[in-house]
């Protein structure tokens, strides 16, 4: 694979192969595509990363690139005639322009498949990143436990 340098300043991944990091692994698969599918992941990395400038970006189950922010954000999938970016709660989100096209039976995640040719609604998928990063962080807050933080001394 050949090696790319643009990465971003947050990475990290038990699955790091010599020495790339999960972006660079990202970035080589964009270029090994090197069709729309390659534009299409690349153009939606691009807008996840204007959505959540924290954003963390993985490379897992050998080969997914997979966006984080406090968990799971969406995975990033290429497939022959599609690129299917999967939100790991996205049954829990709000969808009012409905981009959201696939995996829509399910109770936890929900799907926008892109085909060739399809053009973004940018402002509605950023919104659903700030989406499923609020719920992240509301869900992580919600689960720590009580007295977690400073302990008052009554000695």
């Amino acid at each position: 694979m050949k090696k790319v340098t643009a990465t971003l300043k947050k990475s990290g991944s038990s699955e790091e192969k010599d020495g790339d990091s999960p972006s660079r692994l990202i970035d080589a698969r964009i270029e090994e595509l090197s069709d729309w599918r390659g534009e299409m992941l690349a153009r939606v990395r691009t807008l996840i990363r204007q959505a959540e400038p924290d954003v963390v970006e993985e490379w897992k189950w050998r080969g997914v690139p997979v966006w984080e922010r406090a968990g799971i954000i969406c995975t990033g999938e290429t497939y022959k005639s599609v690129v299917k970016l999967t939100f790991a709660k996205g049954a829990s989100l709000e969808d009012p322009s409905g981009l959201f096209n696939s995996s829509l039976d399910g109770n936890t995640r929900r799907a926008i498949d892109f085909h060739e040719g399809d053009e973004i609604d940018e402002e509605a998928l950023k919104a659903l990143i700030r989406g499923a990063v609020a719920l992240n962080t509301s869900k992580r807050a919600a689960v720590r436990p009580a007295g977690s933080g400073k302990k008052s001394s009554s000695a």
